[in-house]
């Protein structure tokens, strides 16, 4: 322990010890380092399932920071005011964090920065939830793509730098400053009876998440292209969870990915690729703050969205009467995960079969995800929805039924989650009844519901409203001519 000033060290989503630039730079310096989480407006406003696996990352990052003889220092309140208030109990010089892309973390964040610098400290922001900064990514106008392809092929030869190691030591400071308890926060509390379903299905921690890249390097990546569009198959990496808290780096996945393409397995290319379509979503985010919250097409104002209603409630439940659909929604429930194609097939329903606002299923998504990403979870309802970058065309309609024979051709995943259509349900399905709220009144026993629309109805019905909408517009702008 020393008497020299600490440097702060706010951490996020950056909740892990190895390849973490401001914690890898706090740590050489020899100064002592004070972590710390603050639970501020961002994260006072997280959805119930995310939040609840937020804290589970903060009280794993408080052991990992332990055993390293250092310790999390917890805090609640806005980050300014926490922050100033470190900085005049300890004495410290220099505040360091690692950059966050959404609109709201850039705009908490250039606040903080300003005031701090004011205040005569050394104030600096890192890369490391990215593998390349928005701003570094251009077309050759200078621009910034807005289609993924284009993309890909701009960086995938780019140069990226190995991953940092995890610190040997991290210095302490004579004396420590308080801290906050985690569980007087109760960042599950919103979880209820879920957190116990849910908890089996998690892999929390820096440790695990290097287990899950492993495993799917060893035994999935080599069939990961053919194979991680099946509903039936365990063929992805399942990463997203750890990569929203950052438990661990898009660069640690990268180096790994381009390590099993140069030993032969031609597939790790689709893994790679899946990887840039996150930095995608950052980079559009990052130029284009409207994804989050708006049409990222202005074309699709005024399309004629529903709002609330007996149908969404039902898509929610796991209850629409479509079998892949309501699976997937109990997966979600049961999970905090849910299949990517799964995804794209329940955002498809809802939003084009029901023609229900894509920021109704963006919102539902937010509360149950434990993977919940404000970037990739933006641009993924309105990629489905058509309204935003690189986009489904409208008339891209996925049949839920054909989906389902193609992906899960022997029912083994609508077998899994739903309880109705067996007689001996399996305990994935039964969970389900565990985990959600009892006001929904909802048993294993109920009879499978109705369809809540043809599907063929609903193709019709969706199609036409597009259709009247573009004609509308051209005559808005034929008569603005």
């Amino acid at each position: 322990m020393t008497d020299t000033p600490p440097i702060i060290l706010w951490l996020r989503r950056d909740l892990r010890l190895s390849d973490h630039p401001a914690l890898h730079d706090a740590a050489r310096s020899g100064q002592p380092v004070i972590p710390v989480f603050i639970h501020d407006d961002e994260v006072a406003g997280l959805g119930a399932a995310p939040k609840w696996r937020l804290g589970l990352a903060v009280a794993h990052m408080g052991r990992a920071l332990a055993e390293k003889g250092s310790k999390l220092i917890l805090r609640r309140g806005a980050a300014l005011d926490v922050l100033r208030d470190l900085v005049a109990e300890t004495g410290a010089k220099r505040v360091a964090w690692t950059r966050g892309y959404a609109p709201d973390q850039i705009a908490r964040d250039t606040k903080v920065k300003s005031a701090l610098k004011d205040d005569g400290l050394e104030v600096q922001s890192y890369s490391g939830h990215v593998l390349f900064e928005p701003w570094d990514v251009a077309t050759k106008d200078g621009g910034f793509y807005k289609v993924y392809t284009p993309m890909w092929r701009a960086v995938r030869d780019r140069e990226v730098p190995e991953p940092l190691p995890a610190p040997s030591q991290i210095a302490a400071p004579a004396k420590w400053p308080d801290s906050d308890r985690l569980d007087d926060w109760q960042m599950g509390r919103a979880m209820n009876r879920g957190a116990e379903v849910v908890a089996q299905h998690i892999h929390v921690g820096e440790d695990a998440a290097r287990g899950r890249l492993g495993a799917f390097l060893a035994h999935r990546v080599a069939r990961y292209k053919s194979e991680r569009d099946r509903l039936d198959m365990d063929a992805c990496s399942g990463l997203s969870e750890n990569l929203t808290y950052g438990e661990i780096s898009p660069r640690t996945i990268w180096h790994a990915g381009w390590r099993a393409l140069h030993e032969g397995h031609a597939q790790a290319e689709d893994f790679l690729k899946e990887l840039v379509w996150r930095e995608f979503a950052y980079h559009l985010i990052y130029h284009t703050p409207r994804l989050a919250t708006e049409n990222w097409r202005p074309e699709w104002d005024g399309f004629p969205w529903r709002g609330e209603g007996d149908a969404v409630q039902a898509w929610r439940q796991g209850r629409t009467g479509i079998e892949v659909v309501d699976a997937a929604m109990r997966e979600l429930y049961v999970t905090g995960r849910m299949h990517n194609r799964a995804r794209m097939l329940v955002a498809s329903f809802l939003t084009k079969h029901l023609l229900v606002d894509w920021r109704l299923g963006r919102d539902w998504f937010a509360e149950c995800l434990v993977d919940w990403d404000p970037a990739a979870n933006a641009m993924g309802w309105q990629w489905v929805a058509g309204s935003g970058p690189d986009a489904a065309p409208y008339f891209r309609i996925f049949n839920p039924d054909t989906q389902a024979e193609k992906f899960d051709p022997k029912a083994a995943y609508r077998k899994m989650w739903l309880a109705e259509s067996s007689r001996t349900p399996p305990a994935t399905a039964l969970d389900f009844y565990k985990a959600c709220p009892r006001s929904w009144k909802l048993s294993p026993d109920d009879t499978r519901p109705m369809p809540v629309i043809d599907l063929k109805d609903g193709r019709e019905r969706a199609l036409a409203a597009y259709h009247d909408h573009r004609e509308k517009q051209k005559q808005e702008d034929m008569a603005h001519e």
